[in-house]
């Protein structure tokens, strides 16, 4: 059946695929891993410490990026170098079936830093890959089938794993199954995309990347691009970080939190395929801007709910609208990402703005695990929500560059 779909079909499902095997490990350590230290009793600023810390090769990608672009051959294309990086992703994870989370705390974060690192090399891998071979105006609803790839993986092996794990007794298992979902990643990999498929230009040079980082630093619509991403995601990034932690302090077991993933990212899926469709229909600069603005008043809503004290359910249920929002906001987002790249250096462009969007995941992380502390959840949710605003001057400056030349 699959072989009568559309090309455009079985380029979203082989990309939501690949997407479904990046999500896996992050829903897992961001949401199934988090959730159990605050479980264990470690303190909201040193789990904040561990989720920006892991955010961080995913922040500076765009280093080593320019090696992923040029170190290419016809048989070590995009597709060997994602491969690649699964395999490492896959070896680090294997000794977290017998670590403690708390006692070994330490050696456990080295091994996902080196997880995280190869975690974001797979990315710029499979980002190149859809850049070079997706057309123009298939991206919007590309990245709104990725985003629900990424989604189903994150509920999976997030909210699912913390239910599995409390229910066995045993994290080894789920650790497990996330290791045999990259090897199926790397299975599809190496039978669905031939070798040859985007092809360097030129043969495989140090040099090269090393001119690919200058034109990178030199091109004005990179910098602009890099402000959007390191700013606009500031709220939802807080909230996302800090969701199983405040529903943990909220009196939730670790079951009942894994269990809230559900309706987060259904919420969050759905929001994708709406946010591509319309930044395909609207343009992605402006849905994006747009979407911006209506996912900071789902926040502040969220946040007045919080400080008010109002009856959980009502929290949980503007907590879920929050997340449409952010799948929305993500895929009009990346899409917009997309149409900014310069053709000649797409990929390592790309890989700069989305290691912006990790920065930002990374320093609303930290700043959120400090203000807790202080303030509360819903104050600090609303402190970050409103140091994404400026991101919509960054948007118009934006729409600039994606216009047709």
């Amino acid at each position: 059946m699959i072989l009568r779909w559309s090309p455009a079909r079985r380029r979203r499902l082989l990309f939501g695929a690949l997407y479904f095997a990046e999500g896996a490990p992050i829903g897992y350590l961001w949401v199934a891993v988090a959730t159990r230290m605050r479980a264990a009793e470690l303190p909201t600023e040193a789990i904040g410490r561990f989720l920006a810390l892991i955010a961080l090769p995913w922040a500076f990608k765009f280093l080593w990026a320019p090696a992923v672009d040029a170190l290419r051959t016809d048989r070590f294309s995009f597709r060997g170098w994602a491969i690649a990086a699964q395999v490492v992703m896959a070896a680090t994870l294997v000794p977290l079936t017998w670590l403690d989370l708390v006692a070994d705390f330490d050696l456990v974060v080295a091994c996902l830093l080196v997880h995280a690192a190869a975690a974001a090399t797979q990315d710029v891998a499979i980002d190149a890959l859809a850049i070079a071979t997706v057309p123009d105006d298939e991206r919007g609803r590309l990245n709104g089938a990725m985003q629900l790839g990424m989604i189903l993986g994150r509920a999976l092996f997030g909210g699912g794993a913390l239910v599995a794990a409390v229910r066995l007794g045993d994290d080894a298992p789920v650790t497990l199954a996330l290791v045999l979902v990259l090897v199926l990643a790397a299975t599809i990999l190496a039978v669905a995309v031939p070798a040859g498929a985007a092809p360097p230009s030129a043969p495989p040079s140090l040099r090269e990347a090393h001119r690919v980082v200058v034109r990178l630093l030199s091109s004005r619509r990179t910098w602009w691009g890099l402000a959007f991403a390191a700013l606009a995601g500031a709220g939802f990034e807080a909230v996302g970080a800090m969701t199983g932690a405040a529903l943990i302090d909220a009196g939730a077991t670790e079951e009942q939190a894994g269990a809230f993933e559900l309706p987060r990212l259904a919420a969050m899926a759905i929001g994708a395929l709406l946010g591509g469709a319309w930044a395909d229909r609207r343009g992605s600069a402006r849905a994006a801007s747009s979407l911006l603005v209506l996912l900071t008043a789902a926040i502040l809503v969220l946040a007045g709910l919080d400080v008010a004290g109002a009856a959980p359910a009502a929290w949980l249920a503007a907590l879920t609208l929050v997340y449409l929002a952010i799948g929305a906001f993500t895929a009009a987002s990346y899409a917009l990402f997309m149409h900014l790249a310069e053709p000649r250096f797409a990929a390592t462009q790309f890989s700069a703005w989305m290691g912006g969007t990790n920065l930002c995941e990374s320093w609303a992380a930290l700043t959120a695990g400090s203000l807790v502390g202080a303030v509360g959840y819903g104050r600090t949710f609303a402190l970050l929500a409103l140091a994404a605003l400026p991101a919509l001057l960054v948007a118009r400056r934006l729409r600039g560059f994606t216009r047709p030349a």
